[in-house]
């Protein structure tokens, strides 16, 4: 049995990191982490405000907004005339911790004579 600790617990296993995988997986696209980036220095903007900043159509957008949404890592707020996005600060904090752990456990060297 490995002594090192596990950054998620066996119990935990399948959901947790999927649902770390997929926090990822919605970061692993240059245009949402540029879209993060604008977000995470305003309040909150709508769908127009980033398109006015990237060199995207708007439809481009509204699906790279959905997906950081999804992902749980942007809140949207509907409203009239228009939707607000804003920053899920608690999230990325909590998949900043949970991707440092990860980090320190995969670097952390393996316990001495042990294999698989």
């Amino acid at each position: 049995m490995n002594t090192r600790l596990d950054p998620i617990p066996a119990r935990h296993d399948c959901s947790e990191r999927a649902a770390l995988a997929g926090r990822l997986a919605a970061l692993a696209h240059p245009a949402r982490i540029e879209i993060l980036q604008h977000l995470a220095g305003v309040e909150a903007c709508c769908c127009k405000d980033v398109v006015s900043r990237l060199d995207l159509a708007q439809s481009t957008v509204s699906q790279h907004l959905k997906v950081l949404v999804d992902a749980g890592l942007v809140r949207l707020t509907p409203g009239r005339p228009r939707s607000r996005y804003e920053v899920d600060r608690e999230a990325l904090a909590a998949l900043a911790g949970a991707v440092d752990h990860l980090l320190d456990f995969c670097c952390a060297p393996p316990p001495a004579g042990r294999c698989g």
